[in-house]
């Protein structure tokens, strides 16, 4: 007996396509989506990391998958290209600033590190100085 759904997916390809609208912006939305899940995968165990996890409980190991069934739970929607490019154009400035801001900071401690070890540097010769 087949299945209502005898395919691979749970997620009927009806619901993903309204969703999204197209198949061009499903394609997009879940391979975008399925490399974010792969990248969170990847991360585990190392820290902190900026990957989203996923949204919903799958059992399925593929993140393709779970993004097609994150997308079909409508928890991953699609938004406005422009909009959305504007948003990841700010993200990366800001994420640019932060980097620049850290860099100054380590410049700064290790020239002020640098001049306490000149200052220590001088004292003792001065000190050497005067004991010979």
């Amino acid at each position: 007996m087949a299945n209502e759904h005898d395919s691979m997916m749970g997620t009927p390809i009806e619901s993903l396509l309204e969703a999204t609208g197209s198949k061009f912006s499903l394609v997009t939305l879940a391979s975008k989506r399925a490399r974010q899940i792969n990248a969170y995968f990847g991360q585990l165990g190392g820290g902190l990391g900026a990957s989203i996890p996923p949204q919903v409980t799958s059992v399925a190991h593929k993140p393709l998958t779970i993004a097609f069934e994150e997308i079909g739970a409508k928890k991953i929607v699609m938004g406005d290209p422009a909009v959305v490019a504007a948003q990841e154009a700010a993200a990366a400035a800001v994420a640019a600033q932060a980097e620049a801001d850290m860099r100054a900071a380590a410049d700064e401690a290790a020239a002020a590190a640098d001049a306490a070890d000149k200052a220590k540097r001088d004292k003792r010769d001065k000190r050497d100085k005067r004991d010979n």
